[in-house]
């Protein structure tokens, strides 16, 4: 009763609700141990062999990078609020994932910028759906920041504290980028622009190797790249969608509130 005289209606109330619990949903290294059968402390504890992690890194980093640039030309179809195509997204990186998967590790390379582009144009769909203007470079720029939301650690008990503390933790770097490309008239990008993309790219590597890891477990028999493929894009677009209500109800009633409530829910 108390939000609803602060000016949050029922109807907004219930969205920040479906959130927080698609932010606080599982994180994706449980999301994968369980479709390959293996303990979420098996993906966490493993690790690449040799250079893997270092390569993994700068891929998840270029991949970043082209889905940025690429943003600008692939957010700009459709109606704002209009229903945002989840399935057909899902259906291009599972294509992906069959061809990548075949290939182990070195496919995975080849597969995820070409995965990462679309799961970004994915995530502009859904921004497109929760009223964010297409041409806004700052929904460019929320866009790619979903990327460094993992949801929730399997031992973490602060799900509030993480999703915000992530946010928080870009925020300086997206702010600056996003003053930059709004007030700049030359090309190329700004030290501001790859300080975010830096940022967002160090978190983005994390799922990613997690991907990697479970592509490589003995049991990924019993799944395929196609699979793991539709779990990676599915986390993604769950934390797109938590993401971008909250967008949503920030600008119609502010964050302090939005952030206050969130914390009750």
């Amino acid at each position: 009763m108390n939000a609803l005289v602060r000016g949050m209606g029922a109807a907004d109330l219930a969205d920040l609700a479906r959130a927080k619990a698609l932010l606080e949903s599982p994180g994706l290294a449980m999301q994968l141990s369980h479709l390959v059968g293996a303990p979420v402390e098996y993906l966490l504890a493993r690790k690449l062999p040799g250079g893997a992690s270092a390569l993994v890194n700068r891929a998840a980093r270029r991949a970043v990078e082209a889905g940025y640039r690429a943003a600008a030309g692939t957010m700009r179809e459709g109606a704002v609020g209009a229903r945002a195509s989840n399935r057909m997204h899902k259906l291009a990186v599972a294509g992906t994932g069959a061809v990548g998967g075949f290939f182990g590790l070195a496919g995975l390379l080849v597969e995820l910028p070409i995965t990462t582009a679309t799961m970004l144009r994915s995530i502009a769909d859904i921004a497109r759906s929760e009223g964010e203007s297409p041409g806004h470079e700052g929904t460019r720029l929320a866009c790619i920041e979903v990327l460094a939301l993992g949801g929730r650690r399997h031992d973490d008990d602060a799900a509030e504290a993480g999703y915000f503390a992530s946010r928080a933790a870009l925020a300086q770097q997206v702010t600056a980028a996003s003053r930059y490309v709004a007030s700049s008239l030359g090309s190329g990008a700004a030290p501001t622009v790859v300080r975010a993309i830096n940022a967002i790219a160090s978190r983005f590597s994390v799922p990613v190797t997690q991907k990697a890891l479970a592509q490589a477990a003995p049991l990924i028999g019993a799944a395929s790249g196609a699979a793991l493929n539709l779990v990676f894009i599915s986390h993604f677009q769950a934390m797109a969608r938590g993401h971008f209500i909250v967008r949503r109800l920030e600008r119609a009633h502010g964050p302090a509130l939005v952030r206050s409530l969130y914390a009750q829910a």
